[in-house]
C-alpha cells in the first residue's frame, strides 16, 4: 500500500515538473522560435508553387523542397539546427497541452477533440522538427518519393487499397478543417489580443488566406491519394509537390497555383505573427 502511494506521489512530482518546464518562459520562447520555422517553410513552399505555375518544376514545392534551399543558403544549416529544436520544444509543448487539456476538461467529448487535435499537431511538427534536423546534419529525403514508396508498402497489405483510400479522405477532412477554420476565423480563438488594429487586421487576412490555401493544397493532396488507391499506382501519391504538378495540368491551373501559393506564403506570415500571439 505505501509502495503504491508513494508511486503515485512520484508520478505526481514528475507531473508538476513537466507541467512547470513548458510553462518556463524560457522553454515558451524556444517552442514559439518553432512557428517562425514553420511559416519560413510555407513560404518557401508557396514561392515554390508558384514557379510550378509558371513551369518551372526544378524544385520540389514541398517540404523537403524548401528545407533543401534554407540548407543551400548560406548559415543555412544553422538556422535548421534552431528550427529544428524550436519545433521539437513546440512539438513537447503540444504533448503536454494534450495531456493537462484532457485532465482541465471535464466533458468528455471536448476533452476527446483537444487530445485529438492537439496532438495531431505535435505529430505535424514533431515530422517537421525531425526532417530539419536531418537536413541540418546533410541528410534529407524526397518527400514525394517517400509517399509513393509508403504508399507502395501499405498497398502490398491485405486490404492496402482501402486504407489508402481511408487516408485519403482522412487527408481531404483535414483540409476541410483548415478551409472552415480560414473561412469561420476560428483560428483567432487560438491567439492573444494584439492590442493593434493594424497588426489585428494582418493577422486576421493573412490568417483566413492562408488556413483556406493550405486546406485547398491538403485537399489536392488527399485526392491523389484516392487515385492512387483506385488506380492501384502509388507512383500517383506523391504528396504535395505532386498535387501542385496536377494542379498545373488542369484548366488555369496557373491562376490556382498562383492563388494557393500567395495563399501558403501568406500562411507563413501568419504562423510568424502566431510566433508572438499564439496562447502558449
Amino acid at each position: 500500500m505505501a509502495s503504491l502511494r508513494d508511486a503515485r506521489e512520484g508520478a505526481e512530482n514528475v507531473e508538476r515538473a513537466a507541467e512547470s518546464v513548458t510553462e518556463h518562459p524560457v522553454f515558451e520562447g524556444i517552442a514559439r522560435g518553432g512557428f517562425v520555422m514553420s511559416g519560413l517553410v510555407h513560404v518557401l513552399i508557396g514561392w515554390f508553387a508558384l514557379r510550378v505555375g509558371l513551369g518551372d518544376s526544378g524544385q520540389d514545392a514541398d517540404q523537403s523542397g524548401a528545407l533543401r534551399a534554407v540548407a543551400a543558403a548560406p548559415g543555412g544549416n544553422v538556422l535548421l539546427w534552431i528550427g529544428g529544436l524550436a519545433m521539437l520544444a513546440l512539438t513537447v509543448w503540444h504533448l503536454a497541452e494534450a495531456w493537462f487539456g484532457a485532465r482541465w476538461e471535464r466533458d468528455a467529448r471536448k476533452r476527446t477533440a483537444h487530445v485529438v487535435k492537439t496532438l495531431g499537431k505535435a505529430v505535424v511538427y514533431g515530422a517537421l522538427g525531425a526532417t530539419a534536423l536531418r537536413f541540418a546534419v546533410g541528410g534529407g529525403s524526397d518527400s514525394g518519393q517517400q509517399t509513393s514508396e509508403v504508399t507502395a508498402g501499405i498497398m502490398s497489405t491485405p486490404g492496402g487499397r482501402i486504407a489508402v483510400a481511408v487516408l485519403g479522405l482522412a487527408v481531404i477532412a483535414i483540409g476541410g478543417y483548415h478551409l472552415v477554420k480560414g473561412i469561420s476565423r476560428r483560428f483567432e480563438d487560438d491567439l492573444r489580443p494584439t492590442g493593434d488594429h493594424r497588426i489585428g487586421l494582418a493577422v486576421t487576412v493573412t490568417g483566413v488566406v492562408g488556413y483556406v490555401a493550405k486546406g485547398v493544397a491538403l485537399i489536392a493532396v488527399g485526392a491523389l491519394f484516392g487515385w492512387a488507391a483506385i488506380g492501384a499506382d502509388p507512383e500517383k501519391a506523391t504528396g504535395m509537390d505532386g498535387a501542385f504538378q496536377a494542379m498545373a495540368a488542369l484548366p488555369a491551373g496557373m491562376v490556382l497555383l498562383a492563388v494557393v501559393g500567395i495563399g501558403l506564403m501568406l500562411y507563413g506570415v501568419y504562423a510568424v505573427l502566431r510566433s508572438r500571439y499564439a496562447e502558449l
